[in-house]
């Protein structure tokens, strides 16, 4: 699946949003990837995570478990792994932190790949990894949806993306004059994590 394959179901999903947004990380952006609208269908999400599911399987080879965070992943994650034949977990927090939780355990020789829906700065996925480095596994990389650096984040593993391209984003000292003019919104899911 092409970029532009991947950027033509969320526009059918409506999910490409403009104006002045603020992002999980902080930053703003003139653009916003409402991921909630493409994983309110579940075609265009089974479309976009078998594909996702592919790839990795290309890279990887057989995944056992497939493990997200809360909130925003848990749909891709559970999506992907159907299309890997994996179990689906996720970290969610607990005291401002990733934990693994409600009893899942990870064998000691399970595949894992890390599977998150955005990639803006990679700070979800290294809250991932770090909630689950002294698990025993097999950790092969994460995967992504669409990696929003075009491949500049570093996470510390492998990363894999669907899509990837560099949507402009500014720190929140540097906003553009055009864009400061303009109420932000913050439409992510991380304050509602918290």
């Amino acid at each position: 699946m092409t970029n532009d394959e991947v950027m033509d179901i969320f526009r059918g999903c409506e999910a490409l949003l403009e104006g002045h947004f603020i992002l999980s990380s902080g930053r703003h952006s003139r653009q916003f990837l409402q991921k909630a609208f493409v994983f309110s269908d579940p075609k265009a999400t089974e479309k976009l995570c078998k594909a996702l599911a592919q790839k990795i399987e290309t890279a990887f080879g057989k995944i056992d478990y497939v493990i997200s965070p809360a909130i925003g992943a848990i749909i891709p994650g559970y999506e992907t792994a159907r299309h890997l034949g994996a179990k689906a977990v996720y970290v969610e927090r607990e005291n401002g932190e990733f934990k693994l939780r409600r009893g899942f355990t990870i064998p000691a020789t399970a595949n894992v790949v890390v599977i998150e829906d955005i990639v803006s700065t990679g700070l979800s996925i290294r809250e991932t990894l770090d909630a689950i480095k002294d698990i025993p596994m097999n950790l092969k990389g994460a995967a992504v949806l669409i990696d929003r650096t075009a491949g500049k984040s570093t996470i510390g593993v492998t990363l894999l993306s669907l899509a990837a391209f560099e949507i402009e984003s500014f720190a929140p000292d540097a906003i553009p004059a055009d864009l400061a003019h303009i109420p932000a919104i913050k439409p992510g899911s991380r304050a509602l994590s918290q």
